[in-house]
């Protein structure tokens, strides 16, 4: 099979990279930003003619696009960006495939969710709730792709980190090691996701696609003050003071999910996929980073 990934310079789609040189299957790796000595192709997916030249030329008949505006705070301000990034590009990707009964799998977020209180883990069915523009403009994309009537498969993950880029993994390593004191909030939770294990994921799912919509986390819940917990003791960033702090202590212009731990039951059902213990997963990628 023919793939073509976007956004294959961000974090899943370095992973892809790795995972992929185990298949038989040939990958396509496209981006707008490139990479000294990374091989990369060129390409804008809010613009469809350039979409559907590059499916033409390679014969694709499978899209992952790890492409999306993520920076949840600029979002506020860039909306209409957002939206044409996070809504109008994965639309372009899906009529794409739909034009020649390709498959495209696109990852959304657990930002979908959050506006009303609820404290038992996300199933796929629950209504969006987004709380800001990033999370409202990533459930116009998941809408938009589904109304295209195109193969797809849709998995809303939470919380990526891995040794690419920018995330908080990388971040709170570098804050440990060189702050006397840290204070990180308590009262949003969640679940880490290592970017290769859900890549890993993704590998099976093309295996035997099932069309729909599946959450894929890591097991497990923490604080975002247990995961900087966990980071420092893996990495012995021990003269660190790491204190919990509220939300409200850090004024951001939009009000994060404060539980978006994700329901996993429907994609290890569907697909047999074995999901890691987060603590696990951050152990190796923290091996990986030392």
């Amino acid at each position: 099979m023919n793939i073509l990934v976007t956004g294959a310079n961000g974090q899943l789609g370095n992973e892809i990279r790795i995972v992929s040189k185990n298949t038989a299957d040939n990958y396509i790796f496209t981006d707008v930003n490139q990479v000294e000595g990374v091989e990369t192709t060129y390409l804008d997916i809010t613009d469809l003619v350039a979409i559907r030249d590059i499916v033409a030329k390679y014969n694709i008949q499978a899209i992952i696009n790890c492409a999306a505006y993520t920076n949840v705070d600029a979002a506020e301000t860039n909306e209409a960006l957002a939206e044409k990034l996070n809504a109008d590009a994965p639309e372009n990707l899906a009529k794409a495939m739909k034009e020649v009964g390709g498959l495209l799998i696109h990852i959304s977020t657990d930002y979908v969710f959050g506006k009303e209180p609820y404290n038992t883990p996300c199933k796929e069915d629950q209504e969006g709730t987004p709380t800001g523009v990033y999370g409202t403009t990533k459930l116009h994309g998941e809408q938009k792709i589904i109304a295209t009537g195109c193969k797809y498969i849709i998995i809303r993950t939470a919380w990526l980190y891995s040794e690419f880029g920018k995330n908080f993994c990388k971040t709170m390593l570098n804050l440990t090691s060189s702050k006397p004191q840290l204070k990180v909030v308590f009262d949003q939770c969640g679940t880490p996701t290592y970017a290769y294990d859900l890549a890993l994921a993704i590998m099976e799912i093309l295996k035997s696609p099932v069309v729909g919509i599946y959450h894929y986390s890591n097991e497990g819940v923490c604080s975002w003050y247990d995961f900087t917990k966990m980071i420092a003791d893996y990495a012995e960033n021990t003269n660190c003071d790491i204190q919990p702090c509220h939300s409200d202590e850090f004024p951001s212009p939009v009000t994060r999910p404060a539980y978006s731990v994700l329901d996993k039951t429907k994609i290890k059902q569907t697909f047999g996929i074995q999901i890691p213990y987060w603590t696990d997963s951050l152990k190796r990628c923290i091996n990986n980073l030392k």
